[in-house]
């Protein structure tokens, strides 16, 4: 089961979504942690979470532990499926009520000039960029530079 999750081609342009992907959370998830009442607690309480103190900081460590796994190319499905959670979860919670221009639940929605699909398309953008990347190295893996193939060839060779 550990060779299949690992398994990966050896395409060498992976490497770019890994990059962008690995980058964009690690550099997230320590914001959360360096700018709390923007990025993190306080951003959490603003929309509405529960227990913001806890989501803040547990999604901020997910996400620094995916984007540093991404990033090597270590578990990299495993570390996508981190982020293809944590970017679902965003969509949901922070785009979709503007695409209807309401709150729901205890989710708050925040203030803007314009609400609607347009609206929501704009706000979304990066995290519709994450969400795909995401996908796009479930399916593929880690590619040519990761230490997914390394280990997967260090053990065919034995």
């Amino acid at each position: 089961m550990l060779k299949e999750l690992l398994q990966t081609d050896a395409n060498k342009t992976t490497l770019l979504i890994r990059l962008m992907v690995g980058s964009v959370f690690l550099s997230e998830g320590i914001q959360k942690f360096l700018y709390p009442v923007q990025r993190g607690v306080g951003r959490f309480e603003s929309m509405g979470f529960p227990a913001p103190e806890f989501f803040g900081n547990f999604v901020g460590v997910l996400e620094i532990l995916a984007g540093l796994l991404i990033l090597f190319g270590l578990f990299t499905r495993g570390g996508a499926f981190l982020t293809f959670c944590i970017m679902s979860v965003a969509i949901i919670v922070t785009k979709i009520p503007i695409a209807f221009g309401a709150s729901f639940g205890p989710f708050e929605l925040r203030e803007l000039s314009n609400y609607g699909f347009w609206s929501m398309a704009h706000e979304m953008r990066t995290d519709w960029a994450m969400w795909l990347g995401s996908i796009f190295l479930m399916i593929k893996g880690g590619g040519k530079w990761s230490l997914d193939l390394q280990w997967i060839s260090e053990k065919d060779a034995e």
